[in-house]
């Protein structure tokens, strides 16, 4: 019987997170039939390598944020020559910093928002485009630390004030409309489901907090769109160099009409396995239910 050790957890922002996505991986995989091995990765290495020893089959790396998203533990796993799921250290590295995916989106002729890179000094000076604008961090997820500036004034003042994601920050235009997600494993995108926050913009609070949230799958979009949204989520996640599971958020511009305008935001390599996360809701509407799912991600582990 194959083992899997679930590395979940962690020591980055979203931490919760993903003790919880762990957790439901953790009874999924049971139900599937492997045996599992939980592990959760604190901030001794030395303890997470010495979880892994002996070595299992499979690693189900269920961290979410910094060091278990971006490359870090990846790099450990193979050095160890553990098999993983998800992405390897390279994809995952680029997908994590979003001045590298940016670069690697142009480069592939899809669709992006225009923005830049800034030291957060500067935010001193005044706006760094026109409002409205986001100014997010360049290494974080779950829409950490992400601020939305719609005119001049006290909300610039406010988010120099409570920054602490490092010098350098990614400034972009705000795109008018709504939020959307398409989910891919492997070559095959599942579906595009339409986010609707019960309040103010999709943050980490909307995503993670009970009836935060409503989701439409599949999303009630231009049927073009739906095709488009679909083709770039592959396309994103083989530029990158992902591997099994994925999911491509986006921001759709209906307002003046359909078809608008479609707009590649990142390609997360981690999705969220909570009771609300996107990725299984697509996956069951398509009827591979969630013990099902996470037997796909394993058996697609390298």
């Amino acid at each position: 019987m194959t083992e899997v050790a679930v590395l979940y957890g962690g020591i980055s922002a979203e931490r919760e997170v993903s003790l919880n996505s762990g957790a439901q991986v953790i009874a999924a995989l049971r139900t599937a039939g492997f045996t599992v091995r939980p592990i959760d990765a604190g901030a001794d290495l030395a303890s997470i390598i010495a979880q892994l020893t002996p070595k299992p089959d499979v690693v189900f790396n269920a961290l979410h944020g910094r060091f278990g998203e971006d490359g870090a533990i990846q790099g450990v796993l193979d050095w160890m020559g553990i098999a993983y799921t998800h992405s390897g250290v390279r994809a995952s590295a680029m997908a994590m910093d979003k001045d590298a995916a940016k670069a690697v989106f142009l480069a592939a002729g899809l669709p992006v928002a225009q923005g830049r890179v800034i030291d957060i000094a500067d935010l001193a000076d005044g706006d760094p485009m026109p409002p409205p604008y986001v100014i997010k961090p360049l290494n974080e997820g779950s829409s950490v630390g992400v601020f939305i500036i719609h005119s001049s004034g006290d909300a610039l003042a406010q988010a120099r004030d409570a920054w602490r994601w490092g010098r350098r920050a990614m400034v972009e235009e705000f795109i008018l409309g709504r939020e959307l997600t398409v989910g891919v494993l492997g070559n095959r995108a599942l579906a595009v489901t339409e986010i609707i926050a019960t309040e103010g913009f999709y943050d980490y609070d909307a995503k993670y907090r009970p009836g935060g949230s409503r989701h439409v799958v599949p999303a009630d979009i231009h049927p073009d769109i739906t095709a488009r949204a679909m083709r770039i989520a592959v396309e994103a996640h083989n530029a990158l160099g992902c591997a099994g599971a994925t999911r491509a958020d986006f921001r759709y511009d209906d307002t003046k009409g359909e078809p608008g305008r479609l707009v590649l935001l990142e390609v997360n390599t981690q999705p969220g396995m909570t009771a609300t996360s996107l990725l299984p809701e697509q996956a069951a509407s398509l009827g591979m239910d969630f013990p099902a799912l996470c037997r796909w991600i394993v058996e697609a582990a390298s």
